[in-house]
């Protein structure tokens, strides 16, 4: 087993049970930090929420049109922040891919700094990326949903003739089987797509790369990635709403014994200090499990170097032997650490072979 030189993880190919594992253990060994990098962007998301549910609110009880105007601003400025937030959450999970890379591969400390720096060293390219990948998640949820829709229309279709001269529980379980297999299809679509720019951050902050050439090269890398990715991110969806649920009750509570329905579907009849506590619950709740997927997508990226490159062979070379020269060789069979063509990131020192330290 190849292990990096001081490493805190042995670099060998990772399960789906792996990946959450490693990823927990790290998250309880660095919590405070990864809270603090995480933090900043969930704030502004968490400010855009509150002003949006202020704005929500009057919309409904405005006694005026200039009250009303001024409500249609506050919903337009907490639009802002909210995708404003995401996207920086983005450019915060790019320049923390960086600083988990090498923690995982030479035990470098994990820091708010060095990960805000990563970020300002990169920043406009980034947020390009960042809004490359925003809309290419749009485009994947609108091709997965309209292929499940039409499925299962087409389902619903076959199972309502079925009735028709079968029993009941026949097309029932024609219903259901085809509801599953469409929402099952759907799921395994939205990941192809979205796992092809799954390392998009990875790729710029750790090799250098320029955007449009971290997607190709996040394509290229993302193979095979769908159950892992498909399986983290369902534990991270479970676990947020299981931190949620926990913020949930006890407000909850408090607000039933103050008299307050505290059913979602009345929300139009909460008191505004009970809105405002409820919409910012979410937001908090990210900032407990954000951090989870930057450790995982960073173990994804290493995992999927081990698995399709070699890297953990690539890593003890760069240990024992001198740098390798660069070469003017473009060729896919020059040596796999030569630094050609490939330019370092600005921050990177001069001489390192790999990029990385």
């Amino acid at each position: 087993m190849v292990t990096a030189s001081n490493a805190e993880l042995p670099l060998v190919p990772l399960g789906a049970g792996d990946l959450i594992d490693r990823a927990v253990r790290l998250y309880r060994r660095h919590l405070l930090v990864l809270i603090r990098i995480a933090a900043p962007p969930v704030f502004i998301s968490a400010c855009g929420s509150v002003l949006w549910t202020i704005s929500w609110r009057g919309f409904f009880a405005t006694p005026s049109d200039l009250a009303f105007v001024i409500y249609v601003f506050l919903s337009i400025a907490a639009m802002t922040l909210i995708v404003g937030g995401h996207i920086f959450s983005l450019l915060v999970m790019g320049g923390a891919s960086r600083n988990l890379v090498m923690h995982l591969l030479s035990n470098e400390p994990v820091l708010a700094r060095t990960t805000y720096a990563a970020v300002r060293s990169r920043f406009w390219s980034l947020l390009g990326a960042s809004v490359i990948m925003m809309l290419w998640f749009g485009l994947a949820f609108g091709v997965s949903f309209s292929g499940w829709y039409f499925i299962v229309i087409f389902v619903s279709l076959g199972a309502f003739f079925l009735a028709t001269w079968a029993p009941v529980w026949m097309s029932a379980i024609v219903g259901v089987i085809g509801f599953l297999g469409a929402s099952t299809l759907a799921l395994w679509l939205f990941f192809f797509m979205v796992g092809r720019i799954a390392y998009v951050p990875q790729v710029m902050l750790v090799e250098g790369k320029r955007v449009f050439e971290s997607m190709g090269r996040s394509f290229t890398l993302a193979r095979g990635n769908i159950r892992r990715l498909m399986a983290m991110t369902l534990f991270i969806t479970f676990a947020t709403y299981s931190a949620l649920m926990i913020l949930v009750i006890p407000l909850g509570f408090y607000g039933y014994l103050n008299g307050i329905d505290p059913s979602p579907w009345n929300g139009n009849e909460w008191p505004i200090w009970y809105a405002i506590g409820y919409s910012v619950l979410e937001p908090l709740s990210s900032i407990l499990l954000a951090p989870v997927w930057m450790l995982g997508l960073s173990l994804l990226y290493v995992d999927e170097r081990v698995r399709h490159e070699g890297y953990d062979i690539e890593l003890m070379a760069s240990q024992r032997l001198d740098a390798m020269p660069n070469i003017n060789v473009t060729s896919p069979f020059a040596p796999a650490i030569s630094t050609f063509p490939a330019p370092l990131p600005a921050f990177a020192p001069k001489g390192s072979m790999l990029g990385l330290k």
